[in-house]
């Protein structure tokens, strides 16, 4: 059963009321609606906490998405926790202070894909220190350069924001996707991109601030070489 994933239209909600809709094997709790991030696109999962209708709390140590088209959502408890039932009503709230240290990560890094437009063969994404990894061949990577190419688009107070479009509108126009081995999820009809005014668009279904200027200060860290064409930019919050 599809989630409603209030995430993907508000990365800024805490919390929500839902409805139990299932339990998988492994007792991951899927809900009608989420505000947790599952694990995808190189972003951890929340952790929080879901209350049954009694006030029990039930810890959420892992948050996955059950199939490929990434459309159903499982709550793995920590190990001890209650039992709930099918179609009891519960209460979801995520830890924010580190959901929104991510946030403001990932949209640097949409911005440092920006300041290095090439394609994208990997990345992570933490509370205080990201990276990326890029298909490129032996070039001179300057920290200090990239550091001020991206503090500069940071300094705009750029708006982002996010919209849909469908499978074949992607398809229409690869160029959208940067990165090289993971690619957006498609046959759900329709695909979700995130756009940085005036510096950046892609597809990605990950949660982001609303303006650049919530990113704060940055910096790159280290660049290493992963390989004959691949290097690796770590990106720091400061």
């Amino acid at each position: 059963m599809a989630t409603d994933c209030l995430f993907r239209e508000d990365s800024y909600l805490k919390e929500c009321s839902a409805t139990v809709v299932g339990v998988t094997e492994q007792g991951g709790l899927v809900l009608d609606r989420t505000v947790f991030y599952a694990t995808s696109g190189g972003q951890p999962c929340d952790h929080g906490v879901i209350t049954t209708k009694s006030g029990t709390p039930i810890l959420i140590e892992n948050v996955v998405f059950t199939d490929p088209g990434k459309t159903e959502i499982a709550h793995i408890p920590a190990g001890g926790s209650a039992s709930i039932a099918i179609g009891e009503p519960v209460q979801a709230v995520i830890d924010w202070e580190p959901r929104y240290a991510r946030m403001r990560m990932h949209t640097a890094l949409h911005l440092l894909s920006a300041a290095l437009p090439y394609a994208v063969t990997g990345g992570s994404i933490g509370q205080t220190e990201s990276r990326l990894d890029f298909d490129i061949p032996d070039a001179g990577l300057d920290k200090e350069a990239i550091t001020a190419a991206v503090m500069t688009m940071i300094g705009t107070d750029a708006e982002v924001s996010t919209r849909w479009i469908t499978d074949a509108e992607l398809e229409a126009n690869p160029a959208l996707v940067k990165t090289m081995k993971v690619k957006p999820p498609m046959g759900t009809g329709r695909v979700r991109l995130v756009e940085i005014q005036s510096l950046d668009l892609q597809p990605c279904g990950g949660t982001h601030v609303r303006r650049t200027s919530e990113i704060g200060t940055v910096a790159v860290t280290q660049i290493e070489k992963k390989g004959k064409q691949n290097r690796r930019v770590r990106l720091a919050l400061v």
